[in-house]
Formats: structure tokens, C-alpha cells, sequence
């Protein structure tokens, strides 16, 4: 049985919670046994993340200590899979360059807000993660992010206003030995619950802990 752990909080208007226990449910489905914690002092304890075989973030914005951060940094590097979604991974900790580092992004704007409706394009519909799921829209943030160009893009979307170029929306990458998972769709439980969303997330998830 694969173990993961999911860290939840940060700012409220992610529904942080309600996300976590979404992620939690679809794991245990894929017979996880998950864990989850509401303070990033989960993270201090190294050997004990080094033991598991994946670590979701739930935590936007927020702050946290090297002693919190060089633990999940150095798991993930020795193996450990880590995965997460929207601004739970990908706005969490905007001071610290060395999670960023390792996500291979970082929220820069979602310009509209949550009332935007998005065309997602599958670009790579070969992967495992996003196989036999059609383009399509979703209603939520639009997320502009700057991204690691070492990235493998699995889906896009775009910003007409902006440019002409594609912008990542689902990727995977290596940091280290351990596998790394990233999906921007997912800003509150509604979203993340939604059929394409959790498909992608509940399959990066599995990727990411080489249950996929």
C-alpha cells in the first residue's frame, strides 16, 4: 500500500480543507493510505517523509522556514513524489525560491478572476496522466505562471491578450530521484471536484508516487 501525506491551509478562499479531503478520498480509492495535517511542522521530520511515497501540498500563499522547507526538498530529491494543484502548490511560500525552484512554477496573475471560462488543450494525450481526455473548459482562475522551460507539458491554454504563446496548465518533471506533478485547475473544492480536473490530479498523483 502506497503512504501519502497531505499538508492543508494557508489562505481560506481555496477552500484549503475541502480541497485536502477530495484528494484524500480520491487516494484512498486508489488504495493510499493518506494521512493529513493542517501545519507545516509535518515537514520537519525528515526520515518519516523520506519513508512515504508521495506529499501533497494544499497551502497557498503562506510562509515557511528553512526548517520546514529543506526536509520536503531533500525527500523529494532522494525519491519521494510530490503533487499538487493550483495555488496549493503553485502560490505557496512566494519567498521561497527553492519550493518554486522545485515545482518548476510559480502564479504570476489570473487575470478576470474566478469567473473565466478556459479552453484546456492536451497536448501530449499519449501520457498516461491525461489519456483519453478530450479538450475542454473550465470556469475558474485562468492561471499565468512563470514556468521552468524543462517542464514536461502535458496540457495548455492561452491568453489571447497576452500573446500567441501556450501556457502550461498540466506538467510533470523530476527533481532529484523524485517525481514531481503539477496541475494550475483547481481553485476551490467545486473545481477540483470536477470530473477533468480530478481525473488529471487523481492520475498525476498515482504518477507521482510510481503507483502509475
Amino acid at each position: 500500500m502506497k503512504r501519502a501525506l497531505i499538508v492543508w491551509g494557508g489562505w481560506e478562499g481555496h477552500e484549503p480543507q475541502q480541497v485536502a479531503e477530495i484528494l484524500a478520498t480520491a487516494l484512498c480509492a486508489e488504495n493510499f493510505e493518506v494521512e493529513t495535517s493542517d501545519t507545516l511542522d509535518a515537514f520537519l521530520d525528515e526520515d518519516k517523509l523520506r519513508s512515504l511515497d508521495l506529499i501533497v501540498p494544499e497551502w497557498t500563499m503562506g510562509e515557511i522556514t528553512a526548517e520546514q522547507l529543506n526536509p520536503v526538498l531533500a525527500a523529494v530529491e532522494s525519491g519521494v513524489g510530490i503533487a499538487g494543484l493550483h495555488g496549493g502548490m503553485g502560490d505557496a511560500f512566494r519567498q521561497s525560491t527553492g519550493w518554486q525552484f522545485m515545482v518548476g512554477g510559480q502564479w504570476v496573475a489570473h487575470p478576470g478572476g474566478a469567473g473565466v471560462t478556459y479552453g484546456v488543450e492536451i497536448v501530449k494525450p499519449d501520457d498516461p496522466i491525461v489519456a483519453g481526455i478530450e479538450d475542454f473548459q473550465v470556469t475558474s482562475e485562468q492561471y499565468y505562471m512563470h514556468v521552468d522551460p524543462n517542464n514536461e507539458v502535458l496540457a495548455v491554454t492561452y491568453f489571447p491578450d497576452y500573446g500567441e504563446a501556450p501556457m502550461p496548465v498540466v506538467w510533470k518533471k523530476m527533481w532529484g530521484e523524485g517525481r514531481v506533478f503539477y496541475s494550475s485547475l483547481g481553485h476551490d473544492a467545486e473545481v477540483a471536484a470536477q470530473e477533468e480536473p480530478l481525473t488529471i490530479m487523481t492520475r498525476g498523483m498515482k504518477w507521482a508516487a510510481r503507483a502509475l
